[in-house]
């Protein structure tokens, strides 16, 4: 049996060598120019932000693949299969939720999508339901695009802190400012630079390459263990096999359980369906392709990505046998009892080979950067379309758009010069707002590192983090694709989509905070405010009594009296807090529910009226 001397010590020092850097280093140059080819010239929004409705399905696939698995699942799943009592059963969420959603996705969301050129989801709803519904959209995004990107940038960043602990030490003496700050800051300029240098474009090729290297670092870490124990692959899968390691199926009913088949079925397919369909994180690849067809089978191919899964699954399964054989001992211990998640990073940096420790970091370092830098693209985009395109429409109306500027008689424009100088000013606003965006984002990566201590894992943090929202944004593209056959505007979801984020803060674990509480109490105060404030005379309605128990549910949710339990030994009261993927069941139905009870009839909002008789309602011209 072959002892790792480093292992041995205990130290995470000093393994990082000159040829990882190098490795590092050259992975982001090559990576970054191959993007930058293949991503060629941005003219204009439609280039900058759906790559010309050109890219191939594979490489939107392979996109959507390396933006699902990111870091957060490289890095945590081997930690929740290495882990007492772990085993295979997160595969369910996969296996059943992601299958059936991409299904529904490809039959449903797909088609409505490709009717008409528009940019996002956001823009459907928006069509279908009044642009309020857009913007209340939009705003929905960047929270849980914030919440949950900025969380696996957080993962990244632990990971990273370990590795720079010795090259940026004396900067963290000289500016008191902790290395891991220093390392949110390193992802987020180059997630900047990346994402201006060549939009959309550049993002999804660079995933590609990010694909690949997610299945060579896998690989490499499985076939590493096996060289360093003498007992072989089948010896190690055939002591996980009778610890346990391998059971798959949990059919355990428990809104408190986060991995079973039920929790697969229902609560993993409808957040998988607001993930693929209705985020614009994952959606924005969708409207990429050629057509409709090509969308299609990107999303059935994304599916390949539950081998990802499986493989780390497989390394948490060797993980769990090697440190059975070689206990962690020092530095190394020391590291892995303050967070159990660092387990693969700690073997990564202790046992990996010198220059493919380098490579496997230097993905885990594009993955956050991959993460980063498509959240800085969509909400460029959604913030683009939602607020300064209508904005500057409006503008344009007022000083009558290609006439002559005022003052100056001589300058004229044909309308293809002007079309092309507004192209360019909105490129040139986009690359703003992922300036403004990034900076945002890197700061509340730094505040993740309060919310980690909430959740059991950090998958359950970025995952769950994305829950507060999905659910709303679901049920928005579901009343606007029913919106015609219920006659029903938007006016309902304006209202529901905040209650159902307060819906998901109540069952959430950090319910057992005063702040919660006291953020779900002013929430349905200020809702039930702008309800009556708007409604007016209509104020007293069975409505606004429908409005009124939807905030009652919140309320008694978040006061946690459903969530106490008596203890199977001690019989004392505690508290149990609904699994993170039942998260955007619970903000959907409530959205859902209230937005359809709570709007007006479709033919009284003119906009709708405007809007039905549009063909092309989701693009700004200007």
């Amino acid at each position: 049996m072959n002892v790792s001397p480093l292992l041995a010590s205990g130290g995470l020092s000093g393994h990082f060598t000159i040829l990882d850097w190098i490795i590092v280093f050259g992975y982001l140059v090559v990576t970054t120019l191959v993007g930058g080819l293949l991503a060629g010239k941005q003219q204009n929004i439609k280039d900058f932000f759906l790559a010309g409705r050109k890219l191939p399905w594979y490489a939107v696939a392979g996109s959507s693949i390396a933006t699902e698995i990111s870091a957060i699942t490289f890095v945590s799943v081997p930690f929740i299969v290495f882990q007492p009592g772990g085993n295979f059963t997160y595969l369910q969420l996969g296996l059943i939720g992601g299958l059936i959603a991409r299904v529904i996705v490809a039959k449903v969301l797909v088609p409505a999508y490709y009717r008409r050129e528009i940019y996002s989801p956001y823009d459907y709803m928006g069509n279908q339901l009044g642009r309020k519904v857009r913007g209340m959209t939009t705003a929905l995004f960047s929270l849980g695009g914030m919440l949950a990107q900025s969380s696996r940038v957080y993962l990244t960043a632990l990971i990273l802190a370990l590795v720079l602990h010795g090259p940026l030490g004396n900067l963290q003496e000289a500016t008191n400012i902790p290395i891991l700050v220093w390392a949110i800051i390193i992802i987020g300029i180059v997630s900047v630079g990346w994402t201006l240098m060549g939009g959309i474009a550049t993002v999804i090729w660079t995933d590609v390459i990010l694909f690949v290297v997610f299945v060579v670092g896998g690989l490499v870490a499985m076939g590493t263990i096996v060289n360093q124990l003498d007992d072989g692959l089948f010896t190690i899968l055939a002591a996980g096999w009778e610890a346990g390691k391998f059971e798959l199926w949990s059919f355990d009913f428990s809104l408190t359980m986060e991995f079973t088949v039920w929790t697969a079925a229902i609560a993993a397919t409808w957040g998988n369906i607001g993930a693929y369909g209705t985020d614009q994180l994952m959606a924005q690849r969708l409207f990429c392709c050629k057509n409709e067809r090509e969308a299609k089978k990107a999303v059935i191919a994304s599916y390949a990505g539950i081998l990802i899964t499986l493989l780390v699954s497989l390394v948490g399964v060797g993980l769990w046998y090697y440190y059975q054989q070689i206990p962690l001992e020092g530095e190394a211990l020391a590291m892995f009892e303050e967070r159990g998640d660092r387990i693969f990073p700690i073997f990564i940096l202790t046992v990996i080979p010198t220059g493919l420790t380098g490579l496997i970091i230097a993905g885990i370092f594009a993955a956050a950067i991959s993460s980063l830098d498509s959240i800085l693209a969509a909400l460029s985009q959604t913030s683009l379309h939602a607020f300064y395109l209508p904005l500057r429409e409006r503008f344009l109306k007022a000083r009558g758009a290609l006439l002559p500027t005022a003052g100056d008689p001589l300058r004229q424009e044909t309308p293809e010069a002007a079309s092309n100088r507004e192209d360019r000013r909105t490129v040139l606003v986009s690359r703003v707002f992922v300036v403004f965006w990034g900076i945002v984002l890197s700061g509340l990566a730094i505040g993740m590192h309060w919310a980690a201590d909430y959740f059991d894992h950090l998958l359950g943090l970025a995952l769950g983090m994305a829950g507060f929202v999905s659910g709303g944004l679901m049920a928005g593209f579901f009343l606007g694709l029913f919106a015609k056959k219920l006659n029903i505007d938007g006016t309902g979801f304006l209202f529901s989509a905040p209650l159902g984020v307060l819906t998901v803060l109540a069952i959430s674990p950090f319910n057992q905070h005063a702040w919660a509480v006291l953020t779900c109490w002013i929430g349905a105060i200020l809702i039930l405010v702008a309800w009556v404030l708007t409604e007016k005379q209509r104020a007293l309605s069975w409505r606004t009594l429908a409005l009124a128990a939807g905030l009652a549910i919140v309320l008694f949710l978040v006061h946690r009296a459903f969530f106490m339990v008596p203890h199977a030994e001690t019989g004392e009261l505690v508290r149990r807090t609904i699994a993170w993927p039942w998260f955007a069941p619970f903000g959907s139905a409530m959205t859902f529910v209230l937005g359809w009870l709570l709007a007006r009839p479709r033919h009284f909002n003119p906009e709708l009226l405007h809007n039905d008789n549009e063909t092309d309602a989701g693009s700004v011209h200007l």
